[in-house]
């Protein structure tokens, strides 16, 4: 018997990939045997090298195109939108591709799936949607309040999906979660950027004074939450999915210097950035609810990560731009 026929938009990203490489390998049981299709723009981020050796077809395509959608969606069971531009720096820089993608993409591709009867959607957001937290950590009842040109963009495409849910019925959820590590991330965030400067000797960038607090949760988590939420959420409903270690940047370039076998001579501070996050923190008890629980250990998912990169010199190639000034968590 064949499984449903997935979706996933941004699926050559590094998520995304993830995610795909978990389905076709059957590591989701409500999904054996499920087809996969693969939406992705494949701009700087996208990769088809992560999707190697995985039977799902690939189209090359814009989020925001409704002709190409009105092809593609109509048939998929189930659709995961993956697909966002990501990056605060850029973002500050220039913000209109994250308007166009993360908001104006997402209410085409829920159009697509309310005209095509789509009977499941997943919309990927973030942690950054909140702001920021002194203490505690937030439900997912908790305000709105972004403060970053990305974060507004994917604040902007969770209210297009909650009000998609509320006035057609379409069955999208919500999964919002901290920030994610492993294998095939691109090297402008913080772990491969580090990693891929210090296996190479050179310095890394530390933003401010490096006490700003971020949640780490490994992909292979991420992606299992968001499995989970496909097969058991509930329409418009929104669902957080943490991590395994809150640490601050400091202690996380600790442990990345440690890791690569370098010491903080190889620590450069540089200016903040721009309306810089506190610190993130979510409570994810509602997923767990349904039997969520994350299951890599930090420091076995960052030894892993490392090795990953060690052994793949290639993408040290990215670390050679520079893409962050400082720390992108």
């Amino acid at each position: 018997m064949s499984g449903p026929r997935i979706l996933v938009t941004g699926g050559a990203g590094f998520i995304g990939s993830h995610y795909v490489r978990a389905v076709l390998a059957g590591e989701y049981s409500a999904y054996v045997g499920a087809e996969v299709t693969v939406l992705d723009k494949l701009t700087y981020a996208g990769n088809p090298a992560n999707l190697a050796g995985t039977d799902c077809e690939l189209v090359w395509g814009d989020l925001c195109d409704p002709e190409l959608l009105a092809k593609v969606v109509p048939g998929h069971d189930v659709v995961i939108n993956f697909a966002a531009e990501s990056h605060v720096d850029r973002s500050i820089a220039g913000s209109a591709d994250f308007v166009r993608t993360n908001v104006l993409g997402v209410q085409a591709l829920l159009q697509a799936c309310l005209e095509a009867g789509t009977s499941r959607i997943v919309q990927i957001s973030t942690d950054e949607v909140y702001g920021t937290i002194d203490s505690g950590s937030w439900d997912e009842d908790a305000a709105l309040r972004p403060r970053s040109p990305y974060a507004a963009s994917k604040a902007g495409g969770d209210m297009v999906a909650r009000a998609y849910a509320v006035t057609h019925g379409l069955p999208v959820s919500i999964t919002r979660c901290g920030n994610n590590y492993g294998p095939r991330q691109y090297p402008e965030k913080v772990v491969p950027l580090f990693i891929t400067r210090l296996l190479a000797g050179r310095k890394v960038p530390l933003y401010g004074d490096g006490s700003n607090v971020r949640d780490w949760v490994h992909v292979e988590d991420h992606c299992r939450g968001v499995q989970l939420v496909a097969e058991r959420g509930a329409p418009g409903e929104v669902y957080h999915v943490a991590g395994t270690a809150e640490l601050t940047n400091r202690e996380l370039t600790e442990r990345l210097l440690s890791a690569c076998g370098r010491d903080w001579d190889m620590v450069e501070y540089v200016a903040d950035r721009k309306g810089h996050d506190r610190r993130y923190s979510l409570d994810d008890s509602k997923l767990r609810a349904l039997g969520f629980a994350p299951r890599v250990p930090f420091g076995e998912g960052l030894a892993g990560t490392v090795r990953w990169y060690a052994d793949h010199p290639e993408w040290r190639i990215g670390a050679s731009a520079g893409q962050g000034k400082g720390v992108s968590a």
